[in-house]
């Protein structure tokens, strides 16, 4: 009975007025008091919430307070005036994600692309045998070139381009290759080379080198073996029948090689005639064979594993022949057949550029781009390409979306024999209209088979082109000794199988006045020195403030500087005999110009409508110093050959004035927004 009663007693509390605290002691004092008896049993005490009849409690009259129970907080929540500011803040959050996204991809989309490190800076051509010779032989070598990787810095390249080092019976300046994956002996071993590579890019550089897929040396073991119908290699160059009458070859048609005369040699030991676009001794590949096409790649990824950072793929053009091998077109029509023996007589249309040509290249590519997917490491790919027309050269650059060449080399300033404003205006401007959006140009003025500078134009020209060179939107490409002036050789005697006029611009590095001028310690070197290597020489550059015959060193500085500015537009102007060249930067808001002119001239201001303020500044010239005296405030006096940039200060970017609206080429790069900070190219 006793258990009974407590039970009801229970019972009787949590129906009769107890109060219901959930845990939380609102005031400890008010639990010693009677509830009040006049009270209602709903009523609430303190923040106290009734039980009614149903179980369910009446929120109804109560306020928020601390420690309220999840019912009690959800009741509250739900009242617009809690909604609403909680839903308000939400959406402004997703709508500030959204934005911040949106601001995120549109300075992605108009930001500059970063510049990749074939773009970052110059390109240094190296021919080795005659840049440096370590082992005194006579011949240089690629320890030679390493012994001189500090001098190289100091011209600020970031690019050392080696041409051919493989192991060659020496036949066309050791373009004829044994062996495509041997250092040849003179050069040194592959062990030099490996050293050369981690000694280039310890200084921060990168090495690209020569290839030439087309063709090898009679010497290569691929060739001896297809002489004797050995297994794969039967097909790996291209055979024909051809006849043979009183020991005279008539080959199977009319087609010349290069270096004139019938690209067809009889071999006695497969009795066929092979087919040879270069000399006898260089057989063509058979690029119609999956086979060869296979040992190329394989060429290929052997030299990307040691290191190389990229290749320079010469004689592409003449990978494929057609196969129906019909004689090609004559020039001159009226010319008789057994009279035409020259390589510029007949028109070349089934021996170059072939259709399927630009498939291989491609594969060049895709095999390259597998040794480029590790960050900072991408592989570079030019090709360089002999003379012709500017639209068949675009096309190495690839199409819009197959890539072949970052760039085809620009050899066409070599091929200019007189200087004048008009020629180097059309050469500029043919490759800027002409070039594939988005794609990055080069420029080079001289190369181991083109005549030297100097020898060309004459020394008083040799700064302003370097000036030239280096301010040109895209990557400047310098041939070793032209940073200093040096000349062709005379003609040499030697008891090789050369061609000798190519041999002019190979002369050795005139590093000093000295014996042999520094660049070997040899009693007998391979080439003669220069006559002018007693002033034409790197440690007299290096001493004199200025060098007459070279560049001085401040102004080598003063060029390096501004060719790391960032450039936005180019603008072209051709004025009579005058070359001026107009560059904005788009950070300061500046202009510099170049001017190149033929003769002594008085350039006026006010003749070019720039509508530019005509104070300006010289940033840098061709010359010991740009005397004050010939700048007046309408027009500067310059003489035959002298180059300078100017600055002036404009308000409004120069692509925006009417006047030359029509004649800027606008490259990848950017302009400065002072308002957001950021660089843009919508410029």
């Amino acid at each position: 009975m006793a258990e009974d009663e407590s039970k009801r007693d229970s019972i009787k509390m949590s129906t009769e007025g107890c109060r219901i605290n959930n845990g939380f002691v609102q005031n400890e004092d008010n639990l010693e008091q009677d509830p009040d008896p006049g009270s209602s049993a709903d009523s609430l005490q303190h923040g106290a919430v009734g039980v009614t009849g149903s179980g369910e409690p009446d929120f109804q009259g109560v306020q928020p307070y601390a420690g309220m129970p999840k019912e009690v907080l959800f009741q509250f929540s739900g009242q617009a005036r809690y909604r609403v500011p909680r839903e308000v803040l939400f959406w402004l959050t997703v709508a500030s994600v959204l934005v911040l996204i949106g601001i995120t991809i549109a300075i992605i989309i108009i930001s500059p692309k970063c510049l990749d490190w074939w773009q970052e800076g110059p390109m240094y051509q190296i021919y080795p045998r005659s840049f440096k010779d370590s082992n005194k032989d006579g011949n240089g070598d690629l320890k030679g070139i390493q012994d001189k990787l500090d001098y190289i810095t100091t011209l600020n390249a970031k690019t050392i381009w080696i041409t051919s080092f493989y192991k060659s019976s020496l036949k066309d300046f050791r373009y004829g290759i044994d062996d495509f994956q041997e250092i040849d002996p003179i050069f040194g071993t592959m062990k030099d080379f490996e050293n050369l590579v981690a000694a280039i890019h310890n200084k921060g550089l990168k090495l690209i080198i020569d290839f030439i897929p087309n063709h090898t040396s009679d010497k290569h073991d691929w060739f001896q073996l297809s002489r004797t119908r050995t297994g794969k290699y039967t097909d790996y160059y291209i055979w024909h029948d051809c006849t043979r009458e009183n020991g005279t070859t008539i080959p199977p048609n009319n087609w010349l090689s290069v270096y004139g005369n019938s690209s067809w040699d009889f071999d006695d030991v497969r009795n066929q005639c092979y087919f040879h676009q270069f000399t006898k001794e260089q057989p063509d590949l058979n690029f119609r064979n999956p086979a060869v096409q296979a040992e190329i790649k394989e060429i290929i990824q052997f030299w990307l594993a040691k290191g190389v950072d990229g290749f320079s793929f010469d004689a592409v053009k003449f990978l494929l022949e057609a196969k129906h091998l019909r004689d090609e077109i004559q020039v001159n029509k009226t010319q008789l057949p057994d009279t035409v023996t020259q390589y510029s007589e007949l028109y070349h249309d089934f021996t170059t550029t072939q259709v399927g040509m630009h498939d291989i290249v491609q594969s060049f590519r895709q095999t390259m781009d597998q040794y480029s997917r590790e960050p900072g490491r991408y592989r570079f790919m030019g090709i360089k390409t002999y003379p012709e027309s500017i639209d068949r050269t675009m096309l190495y650059y690839g199409l819009p979306f197959i890539q072949e060449a970052d760039f085809p080399f620009n050899s066409y300033l070599t091929t200019l024999d007189t200087l004048s404003g008009n020629k180097v205006y059309e050469v500029i401007t043919s490759w800027m209209e002409n070039m594939p959006e988005g794609k990055w140009p080069n420029w080079m003025i001289g190369g181991p088979d083109s005549s030297r500078l100097t020898s060309r134009f004459g020394r008083e020209y040799v700064n302003v082109m370097n000036m030239l060179l280096f301010t040109l939107p895209g990557t400047p490409i310098t041939y070793y000794g032209e940073e200093l002036g040096m000349e062709n050789i005379l003609a040499p005697n030697l008891n090789e199988s050369y061609d000798m006029n190519t041999l002019l611009s190979k002369s050795p590095m005139q590093w000093e006045n000295s014996s042999n001028a520094g660049f070997s310690e040899a009693s007998h070197i391979w080439l003669p020195i220069s006559s002018d290597y007693h002033t034409v020489n790197v440690e007299d550059s290096a001493k004199l403030k200025m060098n007459p015959k070279g560049i001085c060193n401040k102004r080598k500085q003063n060029l390096r500087i501004i060719f790391d500015a960032e450039y936005k537009i180019s603008i072209i102007w051709n004025k009579n005999l005058k070359y001026i060249y107009t560059k904005m930067n788009g950070l300061k808001a500046s202009i510099k110009k170049i001017l190149i002119l033929d003769d002594k001239t008085k350039f006026r201001h006010k003749r070019y409508k720039s509508n530019l303020a005509i104070a300006c500044k010289i940033k840098t010239d061709t010359e010991v110093s740009m005397r004050c005296i010939r700048m007046t405030q309408h027009a500067i006096f310059l003489n035959k050959g002298e180059g300078l940039i100017l600055q002036h200060n404009t308000k409004k970017l120069l692509h925006h004035q009417t006047a030359f609206k029509d004649r800027c080429f606008v490259s990848n790069q950017a302009c400065y927004s002072r308002v957001l900070g950021i660089l843009h190219t919508m410029c």
